[in-house]
C-alpha cells in the first residue's frame, strides 16, 4: 500500500522509538536521563500508600515492603515493573558515584557502573513487580558495594 505521508514521516523519524530514545539520549543525556527518572505511575502508587520516594536507598527499602496490590492488575503490572526499574536506577545514578545511565542501541535504558557493568535495570524492576525479587534495595546494595 502507498500511503506518501507514511514515508515522508518515516523519514523524518528512522527507526523504531528504540533508536529514537538512542538518538535524544545522545544529543541530550541528562534531559533523558531526567524523563527517565520521572516513573509517575511508581511514585503515584507509592504515594496512596503513604511513601514518598525522594530517590534515596531507604525509598528502595520502603517500596520493597509496600503489599504488592499491583500484581492483581496484569495491565498495570507491567508498567509498574518498568517504573520500577527505571527508580531503582534512578537512584543508583544519584548516589554511587560515577554510575551513569546509557542506552543500549536497541533503545532500552541500563545503568552503566563506573567498573563497565551494565545493569539492566528494567528487567530488574519487572521481575520484582512480579514476583517480589530480587529487591529493589538489595540490587542496590549490590551495586553500590562494586
Amino acid at each position: 500500500m502507498n500511503i506518501p505521508f507514511l514515508d515522508k514521516w518515516r523519514k523524518r523519524h528512522p527507526g523504531g522509538p528504540g533508536l529514537q530514545l538512542v538518538a535524544a539520549f545522545e544529543a541530550d543525556p541528562e534531559g533523558v536521563a531526567e524523563l527517565l527518572s520521572e516513573c509517575e505511575l511508581l511514585r503515584s502508587q507509592a504515594a496512596r500508600a503513604g511513601l514518598e520516594l525522594d530517590d534515596t536507598p531507604a525509598s528502595l527499602a520502603a517500596l520493597d515492603q509496600l503489599t504488592p496490590r499491583w500484581r492483581e492488575d496484569p495491565e498495570t503490572l507491567p508498567w509498574l515493573g518498568n517504573d520500577a526499574g527505571l527508580y531503582l536506577g534512578t537512584v543508583i545514578v544519584r548516589t554511587v558515584p560515577g554510575a551513569v545511565w546509557h542506552v543500549l542501541a536497541g533503545g532500552t535504558p541500563v545503568v552503566r557502573l563506573p567498573s563497565g557493568r551494565e545493569l539492566q535495570v528494567v528487567a530488574a524492576g519487572l521481575d520484582w513487580a512480579v514476583q517480589g525479587t530480587p529487591e529493589l534495595s538489595q540490587m542496590y546494595a549490590e551495586t553500590s558495594e562494586t
